[in-house]
């Protein structure tokens, strides 16, 4: 049986989850109809369509089927040892940061399933700089790790054993 961090870091997990594979599908829906023209929103931000094959922020992008099939292995494997983690006992705040890497681990592991590619659309930019473009689950992954970090840095541990 799950205690309550377990489930609150898998309601976490599934909420990023629908919204990352909703956001996609309408936006996806939302470029094609403009003819996957820049949208500017903002002096800063436009909605674009990128198909990412790489990791994060393109990072060793390769059009390759093994490649796409080695990532979307290593990303259920990864969401897979995060929810063993999750099972083992966490705080809420480690549950909500699991819950958040996990999520978008799958959900960009659907796109690479479905497309062959992850599906980003936020453009950040400063004058001529963009930063690399990304969707809803990217946001999840870094947010996620980001508490993580935090947690590792500031959680009193006192030499607690794993899951207790």
């Amino acid at each position: 049986m799950l205690d309550g961090a377990a489930r609150l870091g898998l309601a976490v997990a599934a909420a990023i989850l629908a919204a990352d594979q909703a956001s996609k599908f309408w936006l996806i829906d939302l470029m094609q109809a403009r003819g996957f023209q820049p949208m500017p929103l903002a002096p800063f931000f436009n909605l674009v369509m990128v198909w990412n094959p790489g990791v994060s922020f393109g990072l060793f992008a390769s059009d390759s089927t093994a490649a796409r099939w080695l990532l979307v292995a290593l990303s259920v494997a990864i969401a897979a040892g995060l929810v063993f983690w999750l099972c083992r006992g966490v705080t809420q705040w480690l549950a909500a940061a699991l819950g958040l890497v996990i999520g978008g681990a799958i959900g960009n592991a659907i796109d690479r399933v479905v497309y062959g590619k992850v599906t980003d659309f936020f453009d950040f930019y400063v004058g001529s700089w963009h930063w690399p473009a990304f969707n809803l689950a990217d946001s999840a992954i870094v947010v996620g790790v980001a508490m993580l970090l935090l947690d590792s840095l500031f959680a009193d541990r006192r030499w607690r054993k794993f899951g207790s």
